[in-house]
């Protein structure tokens, strides 16, 4: 059972969303935060990046950092750039990209959901990442950013959004990057209260994106339960802020590796090695995308390569084994490469499907990297095996675009 609840949310008003609205705040640098959000008072990375009211090279951890944020959230209120909603809703909100369109409802999950495992995840988090984002949503008692859930499809939630998206949406709006964001209010009570019986019946939902900000937003709600001594358990800081889309509608991308050397092995010696576990096929210079699971797309020395990995060296009855991040890294980056961890590797490095293969070609020709791995995509049903199981991915598996625009809506803990 998936409990959720409508919130009063604060949202920008209609003529700020597109330039109010940002990217997360781990998409970018400071720089960029910085260069993108020039001219703009009311940007949000001037609260979710408030490193770029200082100095460059100001450190974003720094207490004063932290305090401007919260500076900053109040600000916009004051000056009627952010407004809270009169009463308790739901929001649904649509991206479009390369003509495909991914419809999110925005609602309060509950924490004791994601303690008690009913939120799912399918990664490792980092304490320091982590630490970070609890700082954020505990001097801001909100949470400014929504992280990115599925949902197992569902009939009734489906015919609710068909009703709701035929009105007109509150914000309408393509972003530089060329996706088109779209953002309605629900605010008639029968639909809310349909919604949540919907995901009442629902047994689980999943982390799609956002396992930090997740586990941040849970556990800042467990630690204020523990200093409030009249808890209850149905204040607002017993939620936190999601967006949850039908499995069905989300793709994953591919998400590619390259690498600064052959360890030591001449390309020919490397070849040798890698046709011991797979089955090699020269293409030349045109780009190869790789055309099924097990298939792999390697570039080297201005050459592109097909290979598939042979029978018996993964094991489909195993969801992690199966998976062709695992393949990958053990057969090639561990086995050949010698690179064994790949969190904490310089040799490595990871470039999201967005990028195009073009990017793999670029900076291997450049001189900066030796070879490149495109790797294909992991799919949702994989996704959701893994984190029924209890298993973990290994790390860089996933990348989710549209990312979810941040600022369109925010969740107040109060």
């Amino acid at each position: 059972m998936t409990k959720i609840k409508p919130f009063k949310g604060i949202r920008p008003v209609e003529e700020l969303a597109e330039t109010l609205s940002s990217r997360p705040y781990d998409v970018l640098s400071s720089e960029e935060a910085r260069e993108e959000s020039k001219g703009i008072p009311h940007s949000l990375y001037r609260i979710i990046k408030p490193e770029i009211e200082f100095e460059p090279g100001t450190d974003e951890h720094d207490s004063k950092v932290y305090d401007k944020a919260v500076e900053n959230f109040h600000k916009f209120q004051r000056k009627g750039w952010l407004t809270q909603d009169p009463d308790e809703y739901y929001y649904i909100y649509a991206q479009t990209m390369s003509g495909r369109t991914q419809y999110g409802y925005v609602v309060a999950s509950n924490v004791d959901d994601y303690i008690n495992g009913n939120i799912k995840k399918h990664e490792l988090t980092r304490v320091d990442k982590e630490e970070d984002r609890m700082k954020h949503v505990r001097i801001n008692n909100a949470n400014i950013e929504p992280v990115f859930f599925a949902y197992p499809d569902n009939e009734k939630l489906d015919q609710i959004r068909v009703e709701v998206t035929k009105g007109k949406p509150q914000y309408d709006f393509v972003s530089d990057e060329g996706f088109g964001h779209q953002f309605w209010v629900i605010k008639d009570k029968s639909l809310i209260s349909a919604i949540t019986k919907e995901f009442a019946k629902i047994p689980n939902v999943y982390i799609a994106d956002g396992h930090h900000r997740t586990a941040a937003a849970a556990l800042v709600g467990v630690e204020k339960a523990k200093n409030n001594p009249n808890h209850k358990g149905d204040e607002e800081y017993n939620y936190f802020m999601s967006v949850c889309f039908p499995a069905s509608q989300l793709k994953i991308m591919d998400y590619n590796r390259v690498v600064k050397d052959l360890n030591g092995l001449s390309e020919e010696e490397f070849l040798i090695s890698l046709s011991q576990n797979f089955e090699i096929r020269m293409v030349g210079e045109e780009i190869y995308t790789p055309d099924s699971l097990h298939n792999f797309s390697l570039y080297l020395s201005g050459k592109w390569y097909s290979l598939t990995a042979k029978e018996g060296t993964y094991d489909n009855n195993d969801p992690i084994g199966v998976l062709d991040v695992t393949i990958s890294s053990n057969l090639i980056l561990d086995e050949i490469l010698g690179i064994k961890n790949l969190r904490t590797s310089k040799r490595v490095d990871f470039v999201g499907g967005l990028r195009g293969l073009e990017e793999l070609k670029r900076r291997v020709d450049s001189g900066e990297m030796k070879l490149a791995l495109a790797l294909y995509p992991v799919s949702m049903e994989q996704l959701i095996d893994i984190a029924d199981t209890g298993n973990i991915m290994p790390p860089k598996t996933t990348w989710f675009e549209p990312k979810l625009r941040s600022g369109l809506v925010i969740h107040s803990l109060d």
